[in-house]
Parts: C-alpha cells; sequence; structure tokens
C-alpha cells in the first residue's frame, strides 16, 4: 500500500518541525513538504499531491478556514487536520474549520520544552493518522466523498440476524434522546440537528468527544443554526422539552432524580474517563438506562473507538431502542461499527435520515 503523504502547514517553524518529525517516524507515512501559510500550500499541492495536510488555524496571508473553503471544489481534496490553540478564538475557529469538514483536530500544548510538546501533539497525532490508515487499508471512505446514501434499515433485514439482548419490549415512544458522536462530529451534527423541529417533545443530550472550551463553541454554533434552545450543559440543568445539552469538555454527564423524586436534572462531575474519553458516551448511556428505561433513545453517530456501546447494551437492556449512523456517512465507522454488527442497533441509517429517526421513536 503506498504511504500517506503529508503536508505540514503552520506559521511557526518550531510546529511545523514538532508536526513533521511526528509524523516522520509514523510508518505508513511520508512527508513530502511543508509551508508557512495557506496560501503557499495551495500553490503546492498540485505537485506534492498530499493524501494528508495538517493545518494551523491562525497564519498570515490565508488562514487554515480560507484553505479549507479553497479546498471545498478540490476534486480530490486531501483530508485536513487543524492545530488549534487552547483559546476562546481558537476554539471558535476550530469549530468552524470542523463543520467546513476538517477531519479532526490537534489543540497545541499551552506551554513547556520541545520535548514536552512533541509528546502530547504525538499523543494526539497517532491515534488520527492510524484511523486514517486503518480507513485506506479497508477502502473504506479513501480520501473520496461519500458514496450515494442507501436508505434507512432495520437490523433485522440484514444478511445475520441480529442477537437478542432481551425479549421483546412494548414501547410507548421515548422521553429523552442520548447522542454519543466523536470523529466527523461537528459537522455531522451541523447537518443534523438543524433538521430537528422547533416543537421537539423531549429533551437531547449529547456527548461529543471534544477538550474544554470546544465544547462551548459548538453549542453556540449550533444554537445559532438550529430553531432549538443549545447550550453547553451544566449541573442542576432540568431536562426541558426541546432543549439540547452537550456535555462539557473535560468533565462527565449523567442525569440524575432530584430530591422531590420525579424531576430530571443534569448533573456534570469529575469522575474519572471512561474509554480514554471524558466526557465519555458509556457515562451518559448507563444514566439515560437507569433514569428511563424503555422511554430512551440511543443514537450513536461518526467516531474512532468503541465508546458507548456498553451503555447501549444497557439501554438495550432496559427496553430503549436504538440508531446507529450507517458506515457510508461515517467519517470514521468506528463506534456504530459494533452495534450494528452484534446487533444491538435497531435501526441503521445515513445521516441524512438520522433526524427523521430519533421523531420516529418519540412518544405521540
Amino acid at each position: 500500500m503506498a504511504p500517506i503523504r503529508a503536508l505540514v502547514v503552520d506559521d511557526t517553524i518550531v510546529y511545523r518541525k514538532i508536526v513533521g518529525d511526528i509524523l516522520k517516524a509514523i510508518p505508513g507515512v511520508e512527508v513530502v513538504g511543508t509551508a508557512n501559510n495557506g496560501r503557499i500550500a495551495l500553490s503546492k499541492m498540485a505537485a506534492l499531491k498530499p493524501d494528508l495536510i495538517t493545518l494551523d488555524i491562525e497564519m498570515p496571508e490565508m488562514n487554515g478556514i480560507q484553505v479549507l473553503q479553497a479546498l471545498k471544489d478540490h476534486a480530490h481534496a486531501p483530508v485536513v487536520i487543524m492545530l488549534s490553540s487552547r483559546t476562546h478564538q481558537g476554539s471558535k475557529m476550530t469549530i468552524k474549520a470542523l463543520e467546513l469538514g476538517a477531519f479532526d483536530f490537534v489543540p497545541k500544548p499551552d506551554g513547556g520544552g520541545m520535548a514536552e510538546n512533541m509528546q502530547t501533539v504525538n499523543a494526539a497525532l497517532v491515534p488520527i493518522i492510524d484511523a486514517l490508515k486503518r480507513q485506506k487499508t479497508a477502502r473504506v471512505n479513501r480520501f473520496e466523498k461519500p458514496s450515494p446514501l442507501p436508505p434507512a434499515h432495520r437490523v433485522s433485514s440484514l444478511k445475520q440476524p441480529p442477537r437478542q439482548l432481551h425479549p421483546p419490549v412494548i414501547r410507548s415512544g421515548s422521553d429523552i434522546i442520548g447522542i454519543g458522536i466523536s470523529t466527523g462530529g461537528p459537522n455531522a451534527l451541523t447537518r443534523m440537528i438543524p433538521m430537528l423541529p422547533g416543537d421537539l417533545k423531549v429533551p437531547v443530550l449529547i456527548v461529543q468527544h471534544m477538550p474544554p472550551l470546544f465544547t462551548a463553541s459548538l453549542a453556540n454554533s449550533l444554537n445559532n443554526k438550529s430553531p432549538l434552545e443549545i447550550k453547553e450543559a451544566e449541573s442542576g440543568d432540568l431536562l426541558v422539552a426541546g432543549r439540547i445539552f452537550i456535555a462539557p469538555g473535560g468533565r462527565q454527564m449523567k442525569v440524575v432524580t432530584r430530591a422531590d423524586g420525579v424531576t430530571k436534572m443534569i448533573k456534570i462531575t469529575d469522575d474519572p474517563p471512561e474509554n480514554s474519553c471524558k466526557p465519555s458516551v458509556d457515562y451518559l448511556f448507563r444514566s439515560l438506562a437507569r433514569q428511563y428505561g424503555g422511554r430512551s433513545t440511543g443514537v450513536i453517530m461518526t467516531g474512532m473507538g468503541s465508546d458507548g456501546l456498553k451503555g447501549l447494551i444497557q439501554m438495550k437492556i432496559k427496553g430503549g431502542f436504538v440508531i446507529a449512523q450507517n458506515q457510508e456517512t461515517c467519517t470514521v465507522y468506528g463506534m456504530p461499527k459494533e452495534p450494528v454488527e452484534s446487533g444491538v442497533a435497531d435501526i441503521v441509517a445515513p445521516l441524512e435520515n438520522i433526524a427523521q429517526e430519533i421523531l420516529n421513536t418519540i412518544h405521540a
């Protein structure tokens, strides 16, 4: 298999060296060039033909957002990984970049020496490159636009019958929606959330794998695109119909019952990571299974790893309904893969159908 050809774009020589050295050390990756701003990067693309660009957001002459906008019309656009500063402005621009189709992002370290910074960036960058290599090997989303979308289908229509986790449950409809999502999430949510109507009859809780600051920027961005109120969740938030809550980066989010024994609210904790994730989808989904039982819908979407699977199993055992995004429309077919293949998912749907499938599960 041909190596992944990488172009490193950053206006600081320090980060060009850090990222370049990390990529050179990864088997199956070849660094074919560098550039110190977006305009130079675009001018080099025809000759270098990169599969992958690591792209700084804030650069002179042409920033990372402008590069992504230029790549939208490119016939064979490379995969883009953003390098983002941990500031309010940096997080806001990062969300914009992800909405425009950037594959993922790596936060730049706040300080420290060269060796420490290399370790930090390496820990964030290597799993992303590994995911890209697996996609290339499997010929899934091989640096190309998605295939035509197949319709949604029930898992029972697959060639292999799903594994039954419990006897059939008569459902009256869901009172809560939980969504777990990771790599490719901001772009997918930007397309899906505005399809939910302004009179949505239930609350929605979202775990998007992201560090602090970035989840607040994501919530603000989605709030501007949707008729629903969308906010970063806080402890004590009441679960009001038609409101969407996004778990804060670096914290855990669950649903608990207030002292009155009836009212449900959000609790934000500093409990440990699960599946190396904080926030964790499993952590949220377990609480939905416990608090709502069969009156819940779990939605698992694009992302690396398997966070969410154990929580979905708990929801399914209690009679909850499970919707999974299909392989063809996932940026990374990781998180939905096992729920689909094991029969945990009730519906497998392309991204454009997920909002309607959610509505189909809500109580009348």
